[in-house]
């Protein structure tokens, strides 16, 4: 995406291979999400019944909490930056101000989407909760907790806490009905936009900003001394991190006790069980991430998933466009798999060469940003 918003950080020195991690995770996110996308955009509906769309909207299920939780880990690298290694409420303002930012980069993207789509689109469409509008809230809410966080440690520790908050609350925040509230406010709480209900295409505050609370707290933990001095067993633990959330998350979905009514619970938009999950999922990707970029490159030294990651909100922009947009290049609904999939071959080469020439007129440029950027 375009510099600085969903962007690793960019120095004029070579990545740490701890950066490249992130970039890497953030290209894969890229490719999940071109799959997710092109085969609900192109499939056509004999082809939606079988077991090849459900595990492509299944693995659709990855994507946004990936680009969340990288936010997360993201914030934590600007804030120590920007601290200089002092306390986190250095960089709190820092932080709410560039969720701003890329609060306003959503709105500009719904703006560019409805003239697009003009006049068929509906004028609500503007205030439509996408995933970039729910990054810079995200970020917004990291900065105040990172406000009232004296030290590293206790920003772990709030951050968990608003996690599992938000986790726990999620289902009983998208069963209310805000009816006090103007429609455009309460869809950023649980996504009922303008249609009385929650929209689980949408990405309100719940649930979604608990990945980014959730990629704080494994940041903090990451970056501390007695994990760097962990070195090489690091990668197996956060793995094993992973594969126990996503059991505790399995073996509580099964319990014969629940929390909530049943009326009230939705596994695959608010369950609590499901976001740890999702979690143990993302950290085990953080592990295979972590393991990759200690290896030598396997076929070239291009870094490919580095590069889409590097530019992520930039290939998110435009494969939108000729996916869903006016200026989509296959027929809507209209496809086989096979189809369906050779586009999706020409969309990832696409937006590959995309991110490799938006490298190149970087590199133009006399001056290049040093700063830590937020990821996605």
């Amino acid at each position: 995406m375009a510099t600085g918003v969903l962007d690793a950080t960019k120095t004029a020195k070579p990545k740490s291979q701890r950066l490249e991690t992130y970039d890497w995770m953030r290209g894969l996110a890229c490719v999940l999400m071109f799959q997710t996308h092109c085969y609900d955009a192109w499939l056509a509906p004999a082809a939606r019944g079988g077991k090849f769309f459900m595990w492509s909207q299944l693995i659709g299920s990855l994507p946004a909490p990936l680009f969340l939780f990288l936010t997360g880990i993201s914030a934590v690298l600007l804030g120590k930056k920007v601290s200089a290694g002092g306390s986190p409420q250095k960089a709190a303002a820092r932080l709410v101000r560039r969720g701003f930012e890329i609060w306003g980069l959503g709105m500009l993207f719904r703006l560019q989407e409805y003239l697009i789509a003009f006049p068929w689109a509906p004028w609500t469409d503007l205030l439509r909760v996408d995933v970039l509008n729910c990054i810079g809230v995200s970020l917004v809410l990291v900065g105040l907790v990172l406000y009232v966080s004296p030290s590293w440690p206790r920003l772990a520790i709030h951050s968990a806490l608003a996690a599992a908050s938000i986790s726990v609350l999620s289902p009983l925040v998208w069963n209310h009905h805000f009816t006090s509230l103007p429609w455009f406010v309460a869809s950023y709480l649980n996504g009922v936009h303008n249609q009385g209900k929650p929209l689980p295409w949408l990405f309100p505050i719940f649930p979604w900003t608990a990945f980014a609370f959730a990629g704080v707290v494994v940041a903090c933990l990451v970056l501390s001394e007695p994990v760097k001095r962990l070195g090489g067993f690091r990668v197996p633990l956060v793995a094993a991190a992973g594969l126990l959330l996503w059991t505790l998350g399995h073996v509580f979905d099964h319990l014969s006790i629940s929390l909530y009514p049943q009326a009230l619970y939705d596994f695959w938009h608010t369950s609590p069980n499901f976001f740890l999950m999702r979690v143990g999922v993302l950290l085990s990707i953080l592990g295979v991430s972590d393991l990759r970029c200690r290896l030598k490159p396997l076929f070239t030294k291009s870094k490919a998933l580095v590069l889409m990651g590097q530019h992520s909100l930039l290939v998110y922009w435009v494969h939108i466009e000729i996916v869903y947009g006016r200026l989509h290049i296959l027929p809507r609904r209209g496809l086989g798999i096979a189809g369906a999939s050779l586009g999706l071959l020409t969309i990832t080469l696409s937006m590959l060469l995309l991110a490799y020439l938006r490298s190149k007129w970087t590199l133009s440029w006399p001056v290049r940003r040093s700063q830590a950027t937020v990821a996605g």
